[in-house]
């Protein structure tokens, strides 16, 4: 029976509900009826050659034919990248599906319906229901795609900000760019019912209030005056949406929540479009935004896609080298730039299987892809790419050098200890066993003693495994500020007027009658005493100790850290990350060119390390023109509380002598104690 190549060995096995849902001997007869050589050649251009049919690769880029499809074997295989498997790995490879979305895919073009005999019945129910929500949470979305996109050609303030931001209305078409109108309640004319739940399931209504009745709660447009860019999958349906603000009001930026069909770590933006517009794709360039990949598209650079507002993640990485063998990253020069380079650089280890590269390109400080193609043009920017792009090795080693410099031992040390567990994790033999062969020129060490330190290494930090909270042994120390993850969150704070909810019911006779004394409401309030012990606890708020705050500051901002005179009021505080600050400080002073990265990297695999990689990837959310002065302020209040504790120690060993015993300063100190019992002021650290 045909099939019997089906999931070669590098394959990955579908994951375990897949098989329990449907059957094998299912696929194997989908695979006995299909014909790859149709399937394939809907995407590939094939000619006849002997037994076999022949084409230019897919999955790599090539000028002369070397990707074969066996009809007898029903099977591909490519002479030049080795890519091979049956008709549903090239669903998956080529077309980005899931394992199950290719199955179902396959199994309706040869006219089968998929049986799910062997699942467990509650999980048919829920695949069922969960794909009924995900369809009409899908139609939802495109409603209200289509509202905006109609509204955008009706809104002359939309369209001439999009122009000034130099976009043609060729290219606005293309992205189905839209205009989502100011007003609170604007989809209440899209949408038969604006109480419908599916709208706040898809997450363009947000709901305010308790109660399950429409008139306890306030209902109000997530997105109001901004430009929409519809977000879609691999098949180009809507599921999410972006919108920028047109004015100066916050965030700028504005995504849709998660729900059932939008997952914004696994998502990007533009895959669809350059898939769509380039099935010869080879290399994909990822940047940081909505802008970025639509002014590269209209210069006719169409394989760019931008991360949801997240750093780019594993499941960003697994899904990219599913379609091509090459990504390349262009980030600002900036310091953020740079770090959100390092983050991909992570992401982008496990992922490298030989065959598979990965290249940085860092643009001028103060541009990005939007403003630099625009004014330099397509020519150039392309030559830049070819001129300046580093790949993932030279990034790999230039950066972690210059934190450790090789030149001594020390520095040698240092660099094998950040190098050799992250090369570890190259999942390549060939360029795994190419990188420590670099590390160990570099350091002199042996690949047996460079293999030694990447498996005694500490375990890898949670920051870097997806968590970007702070490890659980910090939870006494370490309270969080309220998530807001993406900037959507920020929408369910921002409480329209009370004129653009409901009109409340008119006050009737009897709805307020007098306080009594047990404490009760008569007739129209229904308040007795005690009900309010049966409300809900509130939850807790939780602020950031000052220590935190300091540390955080200093990560972001590392410049602030010249003006601190002295650090020796708060140098001996009986404090872990009190030490610390003093550490990060003393550093900074030292070597002020230093990036977050580097000041991390000092403290690779230690408990500090860990939670400044945790601190440093916390959403930064103080204004710029409150940031030196709340840092100064911190700083001058762990100086006064030092400061306090060891005049209150001074003063406990004082109080435990007899008069004689006392010198002349301990005496004073008495005096002043009794005489002025508050804390006397302290010149502030920072020479104030």
């Amino acid at each position: 029976m045909r099939g019997g190549f089906f999931l070669p060995a590098r394959r990955q096995a579908a994951p375990p509900y897949t098989a329990r849902v449907i059957p094998p001997s299912f696929i194997q007869d989908l695979l006995a009826r299909a014909d790859i050589v149709e399937i394939v050649g809907r995407h590939v251009q094939l000619k006849k050659s002997g037994a076999n049919y022949m084409g230019l690769c897919p999955f790599h880029g090539e000028k002369s034919p070397s990707f074969s499809v066996s009809p007898t074997k029903q099977f591909y295989y490519c002479f030049g990248c080795h890519a091979s498997g049956d008709a549903l790995r090239f669903l998956t490879e080529y077309a980005g599906m899931s394992f199950t979305e290719a199955v179902h895919d396959l199994a309706q073009q040869v006219g089968l319906q998929v049986p799910e005999d062997d699942a467990d019945p509650r999980d048919k129910e829920r695949a069922k229901a969960l794909k009924a929500k995900q369809a009409t949470l899908s139609d939802v979305l495109a409603k209200a795609a289509k509202h905006y996109y109609e509204q955008l050609k009706a809104s002359e303030r939309a369209k001439s900000y999009l122009q000034r931001r130099g976009l043609s209305g060729e290219i606005c078409k293309r992205f189905r760019i839209g205009y989502a109108p100011a007003g609170w309640k604007g989809l209440a004319s899209v949408f038969p019912s604006y109480d419908d739940p599916l709208l706040v399931e898809s997450g363009l209504v947000i709901v305010q209030g308790e109660g399950e009745e429409a008139a306890a709660q306030k209902r109000y447009d997530r997105f109001r005056d901004r430009v929409m860019f519809p977000i879609r999958d691999s098949r180009g349906r809507v599921i999410a949406f972006g919108g920028r603000v047109l004015g100066d009001d916050k965030p700028k930026y504005l995504n849709s929540p998660e729900t059932p069909v939008f997952h914004k770590g696994q998502e990007l933006y533009g895959l669809y479009e350059a898939r769509k517009n380039n099935r010869d794709l080879d290399e994909i360039m990822v940047v940081e935004g909505y802008m970025d990949v639509i002014a590269l598209a209209q210069q006719g650079l169409r394989n760019a896609v931008a991360t949801l507002g997240t750093a780019t993640s594993e499941e960003h990485l697994k899904r990219l080298f599913r379609l091509v063998p090459s990504v390349l990253f262009c980030f600002d020069g900036d310091a953020a730039g740079r770090k959100a380079a390092w983050r991909a650089l992570e992401a982008t280890l496990p992922n490298l299987q030989d065959g598979r590269r990965a290249r940085f390109l860092f643009l001028p400080e103060g541009e990005d892809p939007d403003t630099l193609v625009r004014s330099e043009g397509t020519d150039a920017f392309r030559a830049r790419i070819n001129q300046h792009a580093q790949p993932l090795a030279d990034y790999f080693f230039q950066q972690l050098s210059e934190e450790a410099d090789p030149r001594s031992l020390e520095g040698k040390a240092h660099l094998v200890t950040l190098a050799a567990p992250l090369i570890d994790k190259i999942p390549g033999n060939h360029l795994r066993a190419l990188m420590r062969q670099r590390l160990s020129e570099i350091t002199g060490l042996s690949g047996e003693m460079l293999q030694q330190v990447a498996q005694s290494a500490p375990a890898t930090p949670a920051a870097s495994t997806g968590s970007h909270e702070p490890p659980a042994d910090y939870g006494h120390y370490y309270d969080a500020q309220p998530e807001y993850g993406d900037v959507a969150d920020y929408a369910n704070h921002i409480e329209p007027p009370a004129e653009a909810y409901e009109q409340k019911k008119p006050w009737q006779k009897g709805e307020g009658k007098s306080w009594k004394k047990d404490g009760e409401w008569k007739k129209g309030g229904d308040w007795k005493k005690g009900a309010r012990d049966n409300a809900p606890p509130r939850k807790p708020v939780h602020v950031e100790s000052p220590t935190l705050t300091a540390l955080r500051t200093l990560l972001h901002h590392p410049q602030l850290a010249q003006k601190v005179e002295d650090v020796s009021h708060f140098a001996d505080e009986d404090d872990t990350y009190a030490q610390l600050l003093v550490a990060l400080v003393g550093t900074l002073q030292k070597s002020p060119k230093l990036r977050s990265l580097q000041l991390i990297a000092r403290w690779h695999g230690t408990e500090q390390g860990r939670l400044l990689r945790a601190l440093a990837e916390k959403e930064w959310l103080i204004e710029g023109d409150n940031l030196e002065q709340q840092f100064f302020d911190t700083i001058t209040t762990l100086a006064n509380g030092q400061l306090k504790k060891r005049r209150d120690q001074l003063l406990r060993s004082v109080m435990h002598k007899s008069p004689s015993e006392l010198s002349d300063e301990e005496k004073a100190l008495l005096r002043e104690h009794f005489s002025h019992p508050a804390t006397p002021d302290s010149k502030s650290p920072t020479g104030a």
